[in-house]
């Protein structure tokens, strides 16, 4: 990601200095977590406006995180990651114009700091709370099973306050999230065996509105994701016998979804193809995947339409949407249907469907 670079925030970060002998008071630990703030450090009691914030990778993109400030509506900005540095604090809080009271970035790579009471207040204080790229197993194993996830879901959920993240934050915002924690796998042995032991799923970390019952992924296009995706939603559908969802962007693409549940899209149209991708499982008779058993390559054919794809090429207006509330409506996009047939994947030119 490119915001790791050292800025010139302040390191609020604590180190014991000077300690020697056997003065125990002197000695002590330094804070498990790291701090890099810019802004004001006293609090500011705001009301923000729910949003979400979900970007592809590589690269963030400058009118969607606009949008992402202007919904913390001048209050406090939260970075959370499990490693790098303050690369977001400058940008976020004077490079895009956006009046925001501060920016922290709080590095969480172990347990104890994610059950540090510092980093529980800052999370409940923050109007907005952006989730850097990175390795998503460690925002898994390490804040999933703290106290930071209920803090993050109040925040979401009672406070709604603005959520958002890029590549490995972005894969946790869905409901159910792949958490890499065997490692990464590719379409190909994705598609070869669904149940391939690095599909590691889970659905008890975030709970997003909106993002029910669905999966995203990044990266999504370079790194030719659309099959493993495709598998995941195979794996979600055959274990909870009902239609699933998925979001994926293309890395410098974004989505913001509002609070009325319309999704816009950006992106760098026309000059280059970067898209955002809502998928949904077949509506119509039998939804499921034909075949799906370990060992076994996948199919879910479905007639040609186990998936119905809206693809949205983003612009830097971000006017290009999708509603989330109907699955069916949308502007600057095209249907596309998805199939696995015997491990091979598969996309044909679709028509909206008919789901409700």
């Amino acid at each position: 990601m490119r915001r790791i670079i050292l800025g010139l925030s302040l390191i609020l970060a604590h180190f014991s200095q000077g300690c020697s002998g056997n003065d125990p008071d002197c000695c002590a630990l330094p804070e498990p977590y790291i701090s890099f703030f810019t802004g004001d450090t006293a609090d500011v009691s705001i009301t923000p406006t729910f949003g979400i914030t979900m970007m592809g990778g590589r690269s963030e993109h400058d009118n969607a995180m606009r949008w992402f400030l202007q919904r913390a509506n001048g209050g406090d900005i939260l970075v959370l990651r499990a490693s790098g540095s303050d690369g977001y604090n400058n940008y976020l809080f004077s490079e895009l114009g956006v009046n925001v009271n501060s920016v922290e970035t709080l590095v969480i790579n172990n347990i104890d700091a994610a059950h540090h009471a510092y980093v529980l207040q800052q999370i409940a204080n923050a109007e907005a709370i952006w989730i850097a790229g990175g390795d998503q197993s460690q925002y898994y194993t390490i804040w999933g099973n703290s106290p930071m996830k209920k803090a993050l879901n109040e925040h979401i959920n009672i406070k709604r306050g603005v959520i958002g993240g890029t590549s490995a934050g972005m894969a946790i915002l869905g409901e159910w999230a792949y958490t890499a924690t065997n490692g990464s796998v590719i379409s190909s042995e994705a598609l070869g065996d669904p149940f391939d032991t690095r599909i590691t799923l889970s659905n008890d970390f975030l709970k997003v509105p909106f993002l029910e019952n669905l999966v995203t992924d990044t990266h999504y296009h370079e790194r030719n994701r659309e099959g493993r995706h495709s598998a995941f939603m195979a794996r979600i559908a055959n274990q909870t016998q009902s239609r699933v969802y998925g979001i994926a962007c293309d890395e410098y693409a974004a989505v913001c979804i509002g609070e009325d549940g319309q999704a816009r899209v950006y992106g760098n149209a026309p000059n280059a193809p970067e898209a955002v991708y809502f998928i949904q499982s077949n509506c119509h008779n039998n939804t499921l995947p034909e075949v799906i058993e370990t060992g076994e390559a996948l199919t879910w054919n479905q007639n040609n339409q186990a998936l119905y794809v809206y693809k949205v090429t983003g612009n830097t207006s971000g006017n290009s949407y999708f509603n989330l509330n109907t699955w069916s409506e949308g502007t600057g996009g095209e249907w596309l249907n998805w199939y696995v047939e015997q491990g091979s994947w598969n996309s044909l030119q679709g028509q909206t469907p008919s789901c409700n």
